[in-house]
């Protein structure tokens, strides 16, 4: 016997493999098919997405049971562990995750996938729990409100711009002027404030013979404290 062999023989004999039977197999991936289900359901009504991905909720179902079954293959043998990983480091996941709670989502199922495919279903329940609660209660607190967006049109002179920084200051707990325009004495006006009276704000600006027009919009951005 050479060296070589004797080699292999001791390398894989020091990794022990596990007998998986049929109703093992079965018992794990129900287990992922169940906390995936209740994922799923978790990202549907948690996230507050204008656009929905129902595509996307779905997969994170199927990436559990996937992940399940390659940590059950690769329990079964340390050859074919080792060619799984040399099989899988060949795929490139080229989508880019905008929303920072689909990362964690995605995160998510493949932990359950990869709990659940270790034998260990019990861990995989209680981390289900644990990251809905903290999900809930986090986004509960209250932390900031969203600013918004005054545009204001009106003619371009001095005691037109005195008087609307005057009202926006009235009204605003701070405002930040994001751009100004003149084009032919007219004056477009971007102003981002945290205001709580827009119904107000937006009457006393009327109210101004020299603004032509006046928009006070929300949007979903950075909140401002």
């Amino acid at each position: 016997m050479s060296f070589s062999d004797i080699f292999k023989k001791s390398f894989l004999q020091g990794y022990s493999t596990i007998e998986l039977g049929t109703k093992g197999i079965i018992v794990a991936l129900c287990f992922s098919l169940v906390l995936g289900v209740y994922i799923f359901f978790c990202y549907r009504l948690l996230t507050r997405r204008t656009f929905y991905s129902k595509n996307f909720n779905i997969s994170l179902v199927c990436m559990s049971l996937i992940t399940t079954a390659i940590i059950l293959t690769i329990q079964s043998s340390v050859v074919v562990s080792l060619g799984m990983v040399g099989a899988l480091s060949i795929v490139r996941f080229r989508t880019a995750i905008k929303e920072p709670m689909d990362l964690v989502f995605l995160y998510w199922a493949i932990s359950v996938g990869i709990i659940c495919g270790a034998g260990l279903s019990e861990i995989a329940i209680i981390l289900s729990v644990v990251v809905t609660l903290a999900v809930v209660v986090l986004n509960r607190i209250p932390l900031g409100r969203a600013p918004m967006i005054l545009v204001i049109n009106a003619e371009n002179d001095k005691e037109t711009n005195k008087a609307i920084r005057q009202i926006v200051r009235k009204y605003s707990r701070y405002y930040t002027e994001k751009s100004r325009n003149i084009s032919g004495g007219q004056l477009n006006l971007v102003i981002e404030l945290g205001v709580n009276a827009g119904d107000e704000l937006t009457a006393d600006l009327s109210s101004l013979r020299s603004i032509h027009s006046v928009s006070l919009l929300s949007h979903d951005g950075e909140v401002t404290f």
